[in-house]
């Protein structure tokens, strides 16, 4: 009997429904990915002959080349797509736009889409697997996994860890993957930001603790996230400026001081400096940010590789 673990579904929609066995999976796969990243021959015919669309309706520079370099490292066929420039602009349905794509032979549709739940709308009619690279104020599935391994990279583990996300967690579909992803997986979460970005329900998670002040919040904390302020989202109101966001959430070496010392600290990007974060600890010794960028090669390579797995099973 066949004891491998598959992914259960044909899609990777979110973290909220994936179990930590197939959450284990994809890490582990992550880290031979890695390996081949490292070669100097950086492609394997593992997905020759397959072909990927990256479906991008919201401006994307780090997430939409991942995607696009994991595909090209694993031999496929891609084809990109943007809002501005595809049909949609004409009066074309989102959905016949992504049929026509299946129509031409799409075996794994990317997409990334301003309105929350159009991923799992798309997957409800498309044989081809669809893979959520954001959608609204939903999840961000792939950048939470990503953030996971580089964890394991650096810690080893990730239970009993305690980990700070800093920042808008209020719009932010990267903090709410990580929560699900990081529970999973045993970790204490601790949520700091201002009230207005941070509503109390939250705290409702198991395992998750609300802080509106930074030093206090990530006292002892052995991981640092921050989040970029979703200012396209926010509309006015949830702080009087910058500089004063700045002056009360936005990370400095002092502010560092109150986690641990070899506490890692991480951003999704693309950074606001001098905002969220200060140049000295973007750049400094603590910082894993640009290893988070190679690091979403290799898990896009093997989440790539596993949606594809499952149907030959």
């Amino acid at each position: 009997m066949n004891t491998r673990i598959l992914l259960k579904g044909k899609d990777l929609l979110g973290i909220k429904d994936l179990s930590t066995e197939e959450i284990m999976l994809l890490l582990n796969s992550a880290t031979s990915f890695k390996e081949i990243l490292g070669r100097d021959i950086k492609k394997v015919p593992t997905l020759r002959g397959r072909t990927v669309v990256n479906l991008f309706f919201e401006p994307s520079t780090r997430t939409r080349t991942s995607f696009e370099l994991a595909a090209k490292r694993l031999s496929t066929d891609v084809v990109n797509f943007s809002g501005p420039s595809s049909s949609i602009v004409k009066g074309e349905s989102l959905l016949d736009t992504a049929l026509t794509v299946q129509a031409l032979g799409a075996d794994l549709v990317i997409i990334r889409h301003s309105s929350s739940g159009v991923p799992h709308m798309l997957s409800r009619h498309l044989r081809a697997s669809v893979i959520n690279a954001g959608d609204g104020t939903n999840e961000h599935p792939t950048q939470a996994l990503l953030d996971a391994f580089t964890i394991l990279e650096k810690k080893g583990r990730i239970e009993g860890l305690r980990i700070a996300i800093v920042g808008d967690i209020l719009h932010s579909r990267v903090a709410k993957s990580n929560i699900y992803c990081l529970r999973k997986l045993g970790a204490e979460v601790r949520l700091i930001g201002p009230a207005t970005l941070l509503p109390r329900w939250f705290g409702e998670f198991e395992g998750v603790k609300v802080y509106h002040d930074l030093e206090t919040g990530i006292e002892g904390a052995d991981v640092i996230m921050m989040l970029r302020l979703q200012l396209e989202r926010q509309g006015t109101g949830f702080f009087p400026t910058t500089d004063e966001y700045f002056k009360e959430w936005g990370l400095t070496k002092k502010k560092l001081s109150a986690a641990k010392p070899d506490a890692i600290v991480m951003h999704p990007g693309p950074m606001n400096r001098g905002i969220e974060i200060a140049s000295e600890v973007a750049d400094g010794p603590n910082s894993v940010i640009l290893e988070q960028v190679t690091n979403g090669l290799a898990v896009r390579m093997a989440v790539m590789y596993h949606l594809e797995e499952r149907k030959e099973e």
